[in-house]
């Protein structure tokens, strides 16, 4: 017959990993792995906006890169990076696909965000909006000779 948990012992551990109970997913806690950093709930919530409400441009390029699509590689879309969105990102070749509008065109905090990148080892592509509707063939071929390079 098995024993009765004694009254004074301490809770069990919840999940892989020894987590305790407060520290459990879902509770506040964001998961943390060698590779990944904790992200501020606003940006995590502003990304899952981000998706369900993309620009006609950023839905087009979704289209093309979903699925594995292009060279077979993952993409994600409006990926929580440090205190960033980045609009498509393949992890994989670290490169970051940025779809842009006029407002971006010299912003000081852009200078910033990629100074960021390209110290966590990432390359940034950046196109216009109008470039991904009207040429989106164009913007492919693009894309498959930056990874080329990688």
């Amino acid at each position: 017959m098995p024993r009765a948990p004694h009254a004074n012992s301490p809770s069990p551990l919840v999940g892989e990993g020894g987590a305790s109970r407060s520290e459990a997913p879902g509770e506040g806690f964001a998961p943390q792995t060698p590779h990944h950093r904790p992200i501020a709930k606003r940006i995590r919530t502003f990304a899952k906006k981000m998706r369900r409400e993309p620009t006609d441009a950023e839905a087009k390029m979704w289209r093309l890169l979903r699925d594995r699509r292009l060279s077979h590689l993952k993409f994600r879309r409006q990926v929580p990076f440090q205190t960033y969105i980045l609009d498509f990102v393949c992890f994989e070749k670290r490169l970051v696909i940025e779809i842009d509008g006029s407002q971006h065109a010299s912003s000081t905090r852009e200078a910033v965000r990629e100074a960021a990148l390209i110290a966590e080892g990432f390359r940034t592509a950046r196109y216009w909006n109008n470039d991904v509707l009207q040429q989106p063939g164009a913007i492919l071929e693009d894309i498959l000779a930056k990874l080329a390079e990688l």
